[in-house]
């Protein structure tokens, strides 16, 4: 009652499908579900409990708050803390049993004091910088830094990873200079005596499609969603695990030169039957798809018309017969013959399927349902 009629359904048995191949492709390596960004818009909570439970040996979030969601939600995995973490935050980090990515020494130094105090010792990994750019630390400088972090009071240096910058390319001339520089640092550290259980830099990409990444644990994100990082192809049959569905909240009847919505971008060239759906920008749908989206109705594609408003936007329906007030509506997902799936809206609005997903809003309830055990649905996310 008084719920946004805008939902979300996650199918969990999609989600067990996508994870089997992961699993298949890791070829007895662990598994590191990436739930970060709300299990990439899904819902972190409900797909960490479902992931753990489906013998994943890891989760992945990006920040402290994300982390500490999981363990207030009864998450006992191992979580690492993808983005990091600063210094004012390894209380927490310690309190909370969270694994931090380090390639700051304050923040291990701080790291270990806390440990230290506690009569405890916290695990890292530590960051290296194969060629992202981004976080993590240089060839030149990881050999030292692991070496202090090692000797470190209170710190047990449990992995070594790194980010690629475009393993979901043809051309993988870069990824593999990215696999090269990471196992020149294993080896460099193993000639120093340092022994470290996991090295690991193998996302969806990689995990699908180029096993020498692989190393000692992979880390399966967008793959576990559905979708493939790949534009061009798709080594695995991937199912979607999200739809995304509305309802007609008005019809309207208007005559030809009728403009519609905000700007007067879109006028009927012919009578038509126009449908408002109670779903906007505020709940993730792009405003770039004004006049370019598409939705399904009954089975039928009917066009976004006019600009698409923060919380409504309008369909051309006049090609659907018999239609009435109310009826559902798919934004993403199958209806008849037809579907609509993020990649889609992404190609239309000149994004990536990440985005589409990690934008649906939060107001969008999640229900999350179980085809193999009978579950109707439960609400979640």
């Amino acid at each position: 009652m008084g719920e946004h009629p805008t939902t979300a359904e996650i199918d969990l048995q999609a989600l067990d499908q996508n994870l089997a191949q992961a699993v298949f492709c890791a070829r007895g390596r662990p598994i590191l579900g990436v739930v970060k960004a709300n299990a990439y818009g899904h819902g972190a909570l409900p797909l960490a409990r479902r992931l753990s439970i489906r013998g994943v040996q890891m989760l992945g979030v990006a920040f402290l708050n994300e982390g500490i969601e999981l363990r207030e939600g009864g998450i006992t995995l191992p979580v690492l803390l993808l983005a990091g973490c600063f210094r004012e935050e390894v209380a927490e980090v310690f309190e909370h049993r969270l694994i931090p990515v380090v390639y700051d020494q304050s923040v291990v130094e701080a790291l270990g004091r806390v440990a230290s105090s506690r009569g405890g010792v916290c695990p890292v990994h530590v960051k290296a910088d194969t060629g992202m750019g981004r976080i993590g630390l240089r060839e030149k400088e990881i050999l030292s830094f692991v070496e202090r972090a090692a000797a470190t009071m209170g710190i047990r240096v449990e992995g070594v990873l790194s980010h690629f910058s475009e393993a979901d390319i043809e051309d993988r001339s870069s990824a593999s200079e990215q696999i090269r520089r990471m196992r020149e640092i294993r080896q460099g550290l193993m000639d120093r005596g340092i022994q470290i259980p996991f090295y690991h830099m193998a996302n969806s990409a990689a995990v699908m499609d180029l096993p020498a990444a692989h190393l000692d644990l992979v880390r399966p994100g967008l793959m576990l969603y559905g979708y493939s990082p790949f534009e061009k192809r798709s080594p695995l049959a991937l199912r979607p695990i999200l739809g995304w569905f509305t309802r007609i909240s008005a019809l309207k009847r208007v005559p030809a030169g009728t403009p519609i919505s905000y700007g007067r971008t879109f006028v009927t060239q012919r009578e038509s039957l126009i449908a408002t759906v109670p779903i906007g920008y505020a709940d993730g749908y792009p405003r770039s798809l004004s006049n370019r989206g598409e939705m399904i109705v009954r089975g039928i594609r009917v066009p976004v018309v006019g600009r698409v408003c923060m919380d409504m936007l309008m369909l051309d329906v006049t090609e659907v017969p018999g239609l009435s007030a109310h009826e559902r509506v798919t934004v993403l997902g199958e209806d008849g013959g037809e579907s609509i799936f993020a990649d889609e809206l992404a190609r239309r609005s000149g994004t990536i399927p990440y985005e589409i997903l990690c934008g649906i809003g939060r107001r969008v309830a999640r229900y999350y349902r179980d085809p193999g055990e009978g579950t109707a649905g439960s609400k979640g996310g």
